[in-house]
């Protein structure tokens, strides 16, 4: 659909940009005009926390200015190592309001992990919660780069850690102005953030968004997600996770309010709920299963019903009944880290109520149809480009086409050029579309394991395992799991002689991997191989499926 070479008009004379007609869309903008329209209104609850929109709105100027003053600016990073709290709300606007790109990293990785991703980021200051001083100490031993380190002290926080740095978060906030002027982007193609993806064959990729991008994605929550004014938001979905699917700057847009929440736990889910009046939050299956699986202790009575907006795989019919009884209206969604997470919705038809339970399932089972703020998502063909038939069978790739598909991999080009061929950027996923355009997804080519919402290497696994001496051969591949979505089982082939317990080898990998990356399961046996030696996964698969 791309337009024809234009002809010169009378629309393009004397008719020419500036900066009354045309400013850089920008995610900073929502808070800005938050903060103005309803600076009364409740923006953060923490605890006993009560933060408004004019205090949020100082707070994120009052970490620009002293960020600023420090040196940070244009095109600098500045990672961060945070839960679910106010002070990661503030940086996804007091950091970007420098010039700075937000780097929020997955508090799941190991030492190795963070270190990679602050030395590729080239990270000028790493904000990190006590919680995490475990893993970040070592990390920045490892680290070639040496970030200004700024602590944060969570009153919310009971458990144990310390500081790693010499500079505190408050103390670091007291040194900015909070009515500090701050600047617009220069460019909306300016980046905004950067977060890394999980590695399938090596070190992990940045992917780096842009400001026009994260703007306008956090526009199509609003309109995929029915969010009214006011909405009452539970931080269930990790933050550093694509930036929280852009909801930390989707929440401005319409004067939300943030309930934030550092553990997921049942009883804290229903509390909240009750409590603040949640309207919706999003998650991985495993949200469903707690709330599902929540005692009769732990479970509160509903204000109202409740929007829950899911990805990764197609929550079981069984599942979604249950919810619907509980009080929640689950919305499927699908989308990459490289797409600002959801770029995809199962937008439900009305009559699709009337069909039997095994047909709705059918129609829930499909990720969907593009936002409205994606230009363009299909299933093609990987070979020439070509769209695939609208027939329900045929396979193809799916691709994505728009303004909130990702700038591309930082100070990765070989990989940038090979994710966008053919003029759209490739998932790697395969699907087929079905007569009235609805896409469904049937495999994913990279070998992909998603748990809990985190992706996960089989390649990297397998690595892990091939480094026990005792290992000939390994191969993990995913098995369906009621509450994380999928997990991960390793099929292991010992060499001659060789005797090996499955607590050994998933203790060895614990050592080498991050803790939601272990095998659940170890199956020791002759792996299934092709004339050439390339082991059959699909046959792994259907073994894994069978349990």
């Amino acid at each position: 659909m791309n337009a024809p070479d234009p002809k010169p008009s009378i629309y393009d004379r004397d008719l020419d940009r500036n900066p009354a007609n045309h400013q850089p869309l920008t995610p900073l903008s929502y808070l800005d005009r938050a903060a103005r329209v309803f600076p009364d209104h409740v923006a953060v609850i923490h605890g006993p926390l009560r933060r408004r929109y004019a205090d949020l709105y100082a707070r994120s100027r009052r970490l620009a200015a002293a960020l600023q003053a420090r040196g940070i600016g244009r095109g600098d990073t500045v990672a961060v190592m945070l839960a679910n709290t106010p002070e990661m709300i503030e940086c996804h606007y007091g950091v970007p309001m420098t010039g700075a790109v937000l780097n929020t990293l997955n508090t799941r990785l190991d030492a190795a992990g963070l270190a990679f991703c602050l030395d590729h980021g080239e990270a000028k200051v790493l904000i990190t919660d006590r919680e995490f001083s475990k893993v970040v100490a070592p990390a920045l031993a490892q680290a070639t780069v040496k970030p200004l380190v700024i602590d944060v002290d969570d009153p919310v926080f009971t458990g144990e850690g310390i500081a790693v740095g010499n500079v505190a978060y408050e103390a670091l906030l007291a040194e900015g102005d909070p009515a500090a002027d701050w600047a617009m982007p220069a460019d909306e193609w300016d980046a905004i953030a950067l977060n890394y993806t999980s590695g399938t064959t090596g070190d992990p990729k940045g992917v780096v968004y842009h400001h026009r991008g994260a703007a306008l994605l956090s526009l199509g929550n609003v309109i995929t997600g029915n969010l009214g004014q006011h909405p009452v938001y539970l931080w269930t979905l990790p933050m550093f996770h694509c930036n929280g699917w852009c909801f930390p700057w989707t929440l401005s847009v319409v004067a939300g309010t943030h309930v934030c929440l550092r553990q997921v736990r049942a009883g804290a889910l229903y509390e909240s709920i009750a409590e603040h009046g949640v309207t919706h939050l999003c998650g991985a299956p495993i949200v469903m299963q707690l709330l599902l699986g929540a005692s009769d202790a732990e479970r509160r009575p509903l204000p109202h019903r409740v929007a829950f907006l899911t990805a990764a795989a197609p929550p079981p019919q069984a599942v979604l009944a249950a919810m619907g009884e509980s009080g929640f209206d689950v919305t499927h969604l699908y989308g990459l880290t490289e797409t600002y997470g959801p770029a995809v919705v199962n937008a439900w038809h009305r009559d699709w109520d009337a069909l039997d339970a095994d047909a709705r399932a059918e129609k829930m089972a499909r990720q969907g149809v593009r936002y409205p703020v994606l230009e363009g998502f299909d299933i093609r063909d990987p070979e020439t480009g070509e769209s695939v038939p609208a027939d329900g069978t045929t396979l193809g790739e799916a691709m994505f086409r728009g303004n909130v598909v990702m700038r591309g991999y930082l100070k990765n080009p070989a990989a940038t050029e090979a994710a966008f061929k053919g003029g759209w950027f490739r998932s790697g996923d395969l699907g087929v579309k079905h007569p009235d355009g609805y896409i469904q997804l049937k495999d994913r080519s990279k070998d992909i394991i998603i748990s809990g919402g985190e992706n996960i290497s089989s390649i990297e696994v397998e690595d892990a395992l091939f480094r026990h001496p005792a290992v000939a051969a390994a191969a993990v591949v995913a098995r369906p799991d009621a509450k994380w979505g999928e997990t991960p089982v390793a099929f292991v082939e010992l060499k001659p002689g060789a005797t090996l317990e499955a607590e050994t080898l998933i203790a060895w990998c614990r050592t080498r991997l991050a803790g939601y990356k272990l095998p659940r399961h170890v199956v020791f046996g002759e792996l299934p191989k092709t004339a050439t030696g390339k082991v059959q996964k699909y046959l792994l698969r259907e073994r894994a499926r069978e349990g």
